[in-house]
């Protein structure tokens, strides 16, 4: 795996990152620190990669457990560290899944095994946070 990130010139904080499967997005800091808001912080992109991790293992363990699952939304809240680094300390994700008669235990087993098992991401950061997760289930 790679990514490449460029700074976008001396007038900010803005960096470009091209990922190694070709995809661009862009990172910025805020104005207190010489940015100009213009995109996400780095530091939120590692928070909306990890949702994105996990809620990806949740949807294919659903799906091989033949669970009609039709959306899965998640909702992490984090808090950081008050000095440098400012690593995360605590972050919770917050699973809203929905479909059609899904089966509780198996919700919750698939969240369980992202957790535990296959998130690379949350794997990571549980070096230096305490992740706790949280489940809803909405019918169709």
């Amino acid at each position: 795996m790679e990514c490449t990130v460029s700074w976008m010139g001396t007038d900010g904080m803005a960096f470009s990152a091209e990922t190694g499967s070709g995809h661009r997005l862009m990172m910025d800091g805020p104005p207190d620190a010489g940015g100009q808001n213009s995109a996400a912080r780095p530091m939120e992109l590692i928070l909306a990669g990890t949702g994105g991790c996990s809620a990806f293992d949740v949807v294919v363990i659903l799906q091989r457990a033949k669970q009609a699952v039709s959306g899965c939304d998640v909702k992490l809240v984090a808090e950081r560290a008050a000095v440098e680094p400012k690593v995360f300390t605590k972050i919770n994700l917050h699973f809203t899944v929905t479909g059609k008669d899904l089966e509780r235990s198996k919700v919750e087993r698939a969240v369980k095994l992202s957790h535990e098992k296959y998130c690379s991401a949350t794997s990571m950061l549980v070096k230096t946070a305490e992740i706790t997760y949280t489940i809803d289930i909405a019918s169709e």
